[in-house]
């Protein structure tokens, strides 16, 4: 999901090096050249990243570090016939998931976990379980996470306060609903919403499917077991859904409302809650009319609610995890870059510069944003690490999660149907 916020633009490698820098060595000199591949185009990260790997050049003579820096689309286009070519870069940005999982079965990369495991775990023991987890598969690291992200609900304080609604209080769906309702008596819309980009919603689905189906339940809908994605579970959140969208909570036109909408009703104070990425505090600001939006002390936020006898807990996470995919064919110092881009100093140093949210333990308190830091603090206690679904299952049953939700929501589809509908997309890509 971070992919959303780039926009269709190439950064050149010399346009990257004037930004961080120039190069003050030839790579033709090098020893050991490590091919870094990266999406972004942000020139103030730009120069942090460079910063990052001249300082690990020079505690490591002989080995440069050769950086490109691609816009998503133009990324996600070359990426694959690089990985099949004498051109491959020796490290590469993942989102994980699905995708990830696919290029792990073409041979084309190589497991971190003998370096990850090495002198006692030390790496390993060093990053939130859940990060590592996220980019496991069968068994094997595929990535070394960098960055991870967390869809909360955040809230308008003086709405809240205005409908005599209390979010410490809000710990169940039901008592969500309650809250919903109560601000709608009040007066107040509840909920900002995004239809049509369709994406949005699909929080609501995931994030409930979650709560209804709990880790294991997941993980046994993805192997087919207990009918799958059509199972109970999964069908139960659409109802849970379904109940949500017949209270009518969000502002009137939210079906043809984009993301950028959505963000502008909660940033202008036309709707109390927002369910979103933990870079709200910025987006609703910059989307809202005055370009100022909600003050950050106007602004709450809390967990996703739990679902009465349903296995998932408020831990469980769901949003975005990013990392470093190594390819077959990368120089031997290409594993230990990828654990001093993972060690506290660096992860602090990306934290406080760069804002991400770090997967090092102890990496947040480099944070001062209270609310990003209360986000950061959050995902160091997470459980369970849920990516995307848009990721983790696949773009083709993301997008069929995406038309479920809003069909679901707005009452044109049944809860059984729609499971049905993901399970059928999904059964395609276990074969």
């Amino acid at each position: 999901m971070s992919n959303r916020y780039y926009r269709m633009r190439l950064i050149s490698a010399t346009t990257v090096a004037l930004a961080g820098g120039l190069f003050t060595a030839s790579v033709a000199a090098a020893d050991s050249v490590i091919r870094w591949m990266h999406v972004e185009q942000v020139p103030a990260n730009i120069t942090v990243w460079n910063q990052i790997a001249r300082d690990f050049e020079a505690k490591h003579p002989g080995v440069k570090v050769e950086m490109q820096f691609l816009e998503n689309q133009a990324f996600k286009a070359k990426l694959p016939t690089l990985l099949q070519s004498k051109d491959a870069p020796s490290i590469f940005y993942t989102w994980g998931g699905g995708v990830l999982k696919a290029q792990s079965e073409t041979g084309t990369l190589r497991p971190i976990n003998a370096a990850i495991d090495a002198n006692g775990g030390e790496w390993r023991k060093s990053i939130n379980p859940s990060a590592v987890d996220g980019l496991t598969f069968d068994g094997k690291v595929w990535a070394s996470p960098v960055r991870t992200g967390l869809v909360s609900f955040y809230y308008n304080k003086e709405l809240f306060k205005k409908a005599g609604v209390d979010a410490s209080k809000i710990a169940t769906w039901d008592d969500f609903l309650s809250a919903v309702k109560t601000l709608k008596q009040a007066g107040v819309t509840p909920i900002a919403g995004g239809g049509r980009d369709k994406w949005p919603l699909h929080f609501y689905w995931s994030y409930l499917a979650m709560r209804e189906a709990g880790q294991k339940g997941f993980a046994d809908a993805k192997a087919g077991k207990n009918d799958g994605f059509a199972g109970k579970p999964f069908v139960k959140a659409g109802e849970r859904m379904a109940e949500l969208g017949k209270l009518e909570p969000f502002q009137n036109g939210y079906l043809g409302a984009t993301w950028n909408d959505a963000l502008a009703t909660f940033g202008d104070g036309r709707a109390a809650l927002i369910l979103s990425f933990e870079n709200t505090p910025a987006t609703q600001a910059s989307n809202s009319t005055s370009r100022k939006g909600l003050a950050d002390d106007n602004i709450g936020r809390f967990s996703f609610p739990v679902v009465s006898g349903g296995p998932g807990v408020t831990t469980d996470s769901f949003g975005g995890l990013n990392g470093w995919a190594v390819t077959k064919n990368a120089p031997p110092e290409t594993e230990e870059f990828l654990r001093y881009m993972a060690s506290a100093d660096v992860q602090k140093l990306l934290a406080r510069d760069t804002q991400i949210m770090p997967v090092a333990k102890g990496a947040s308190e480099a944070i001062s944003k209270p609310l990003l830091k209360e986000v950061a603090e959050a995902l160091g206690k997470e459980t369970w690490h849920q990516n995307f679904l848009d990721q983790d299952l696949g773009p083709n049953v993301g997008a069929i999660v995406n038309d479920i939700s809003v069909e679901v929501v707005s009452g044109s589809m049944k809860p059984a149907a729609a499971a049905q509908q993901i399970e059928d997309a999904y059964s395609l890509e276990r074969k």
